[in-house]
């Protein structure tokens, strides 16, 4: 089955097929000359191994999709501005959204597309979902379609969750029957059995949203269209969530995925896209869209984070540095990392698996013995994924007089996954809290890239082997 979307443009189809041909776009895909030793060409990451989908048909689409929305410059005239000054337009500005936009998707390919907030993400997915029209280009696609971009679209508060189940399920596409001896399963997987009779307008935010995961999952869908929805209740239920993803993708199923997360493109998608400002700026294989987002967060030259320049940032990152914790003996003036030649870093090009040093420039207000450095590295969700002290190899670093300076060193194997890192560094006399002399946060961040990523918050070095039992050792075992 072929849906087409048409708009002003229409795309030429190859002689003989009812796929869309392809037509060259002027974007930076990492090809063959950019792949390292050992990885197939056309952009597909060694994730193509098991099965190569570069012969496969085509799932979706899109070509030179553009999609602009008209934004008032003005607020919402009142009945009496309006009775008042009938002949006066309201006027608009033009913001384009999507811009040229052209890309596919293979049959059983998990595709993602990233970028950072405003770019375009949301707004190409509601498009392909047919949520939006776009106003130029063509969107084409094969096979039915399920959407985990609103979840819960359609519910009714006042109904029990049987009820808002089949009607949902309905909505998506399943008949009556399917609905109805697919409740049970809907409802186990939400884990809401002692909830089923409850109306909807009781059920937390959290219940809510797991019950309409639950029955989008059951839709009998060739391609999914996924929306940041792995964020769905607790640890435990996020992990069945991608336990989901992970047999969709077994079973073929075409999944096009938007996240902010690079380490689940690192870990589920066969290719992707990076938008920027509505253009796609990198498509291919996701180890090198997730370098190329990592980037765009950051100065590569200055090794200093991009500064969000609204009054109000401007005003918290003024105030963290100024009112920091501890009694103000020692000021921790400057942090940065070095490779193991002593050459400086740019924060957002630290390769994983290299030896690292940080190094903190800390100047003495007063006097002070000997006194300790901590250095405590954390994630986006504040994780303390490394924790490392001078108290453990040195006891007694000296006596310091005002105005004079040191540098404590922080070396480490670089075990840390793919994205963006905080480090915390503190100056105590003993490395106690209570004998703190300055704390240093919320100043300094670095971006890991790489290609190994194994889904962990850290990527240990390991190896792994096997060995067959003889058939008389393997009694033996049991």
């Amino acid at each position: 089955m072929i849906v087409q979307t048409f708009t002003r443009a229409s795309v030429p189809t190859a002689p003989g097929s009812a796929e869309p041909s392809v037509k060259p776009r002027n974007i930076r895909k990492s090809g063959p000359e950019g792949l390292p030793q050992g990885q197939p060409a056309g952009g597909y990451s060694s994730r193509m191994e098991e099965r190569d989908l570069r012969g496969a048909p085509l799932a979706l689409r899109a070509d030179s999709v553009t999609k602009s929305f008209r934004i008032p410059e003005e607020a919402t005239h009142t009945l009496k501005e309006r009775a008042l000054h009938p002949l006066r337009a309201a006027r608009y500005r033009l913001l384009t959204a999507l811009r040229d936009v052209s890309f596919e998707v293979r049959q059983g390919e998990f595709f993602g597309i990233v970028g950072r907030n405003g770019s375009g993400k949301s707004t190409l997915l509601k498009c392909m979902a047919g949520i939006y029209a776009i106003d130029h280009g063509q969107i084409w696609r094969r096979g039915r379609l399920s959407t985990f971009i609103e979840l819960g679209v359609g519910f009714n508060p006042d109904l029990p969750a049987r009820d808002n189940v089949i009607m949902n399920g309905i909505m998506l596409g399943l008949s009556p029957r399917e609905a109805r001896a697919r409740y049970e399963r809907i409802i186990e997987f939400a884990e809401l059995e002692e909830f089923q009779d409850l109306k909807l307008k009781n059920y937390s935010s959290g219940m809510h949203v797991r019950l309409a995961f639950s029955v989008a999952i059951q839709v009998d869908a060739d391609i999914l269209l996924i929306d940041e929805v792995l964020a769905v209740g607790d640890a435990s239920f996020q992990q069945k969530c991608f336990d989901v993803f992970n047999d969709m993708r077994d079973a073929h199923r075409t999944i096009v995925f938007v996240t902010h997360d690079m380490s689940a493109v690192n870990r589920f998608c066969h290719r992707a896209l990076l938008l920027e400002h509505g253009e796609i700026v990198e498509l291919g294989q996701p180890e090198a869209v997730a370098d190329r987002y990592l980037e765009l967060n950051f100065e590569r030259e200055t090794g200093v984070p991009v500064p969000d320049l609204t009054p109000i940032a401007a005003e918290l990152a003024a105030q963290r540095a100024a009112d920091r914790p501890g009694a103000g003996s020692a000021r921790v003036l400057e942090a940065w990392l070095e490779d193991d030649r002593g050459a400086r870093l740019p924060a957002a090009a630290i390769r994983q698996g290299e030896p690292l040093a940080l190094k903190t420039l800390v100047r003495f207000e007063r006097a002070v013995d000997d006194p300790a450095a901590t250095l405590v590295v954390e994630n986006d969700e504040h994780n303390a994924m490394l924790v490392v002290t001078t108290l453990v190899e040195h006891e007694r670093t000296g006596h310091f007089e005002p105005g004079d300076h040191c540098v404590f060193a922080f070396w480490f194997e670089n075990v840390l996954a793919p994205g963006r890192y905080h480090p915390v560094i503190t100056v105590s006399r003993r490395g106690g809290e209570l004998d703190l002399l300055d704390r240093y946060q919320h100043q300094y961040s670095f971006v890991v890239t790489g290609s190994r990523a194994t889904g962990g918050l850290v990527d240990v070095p390991f190896r792994t082997s096997y060995y067959p039992l003889p058939a008389a050792a393997s009694t033996v075992a049991r």
